[in-house]
């Protein structure tokens, strides 16, 4: 395929042709996966901010919220799960970079207007590349435990929203979102 040629992407019946693949940088000139060469990049300071919520019946937020889940401290393994999620990332995705992270953070929220949990998770590191899908991978991680945990109260759980908030570091520098579908 010459490198003037489109390459076509079909996802449930609907058709997507990419004119440029140099747009997307684990696609080579061929359009083939590849991982991308991050030797010549700086090792710069990088944090990703990433959040998702969980929403569920009134009953079962009382619940978690209340340490009364059967299978014990919801949150609290939810949070362990999300640690150990964002390590295994490079195991998961099969084109991240393996990365060392220098810290990890999770933090857990609801509000009195729904019943709902939100988890946000942010991911450090020193190095080459960023760690957005760390981040990423954590959230939807941690929300998957929270369902495992209390599926048998509520089946109806669904998980939403997730997404990254913020990037730092690199040479795109730093990003925020400002509202809900920011690109």
């Amino acid at each position: 395929m010459a490198a003037n040629d489109s390459i076509s992407i079909r996802m449930r019946g609907l058709s997507t042709r990419f004119q440029n693949m140099s747009e997307f940088t684990h696609f080579d000139e061929r359009g083939r996966a590849v991982m991308v060469d991050v030797a010549d990049k700086d090792d710069t300071r990088r944090i990703a901010v990433a959040s998702g919520r969980i929403h569920m019946l009134p009953d079962t937020l009382a619940r978690i919220l209340g340490g009364q889940a059967a299978k014990g401290d919801v949150l609290g393994i939810a949070r362990i799960a999300a640690i150990q999620a964002t390590k295994r990332t490079a195991e998961l995705i099969p084109l991240c970079h393996p990365i060392a992270l220098t810290k990890v953070g999770v933090e857990f929220s609801h509000d009195a207007d729904g019943p709902w949990i939100a988890c946000t998770v942010t991911a450090e590191t020193v190095g080459k590349t960023g760690v957005e899908m760390e981040a990423l991978t954590g959230v939807s991680v941690a929300l998957l435990t929270i369902y495992d945990m209390c599926k048998a109260v509520d089946r109806g759980m669904h998980m939403d929203d997730i997404r990254l908030l913020e990037k730092q570091g690199g040479r795109s520098g730093h990003w925020r979102a400002t509202s809900v579908g920011d690109t």
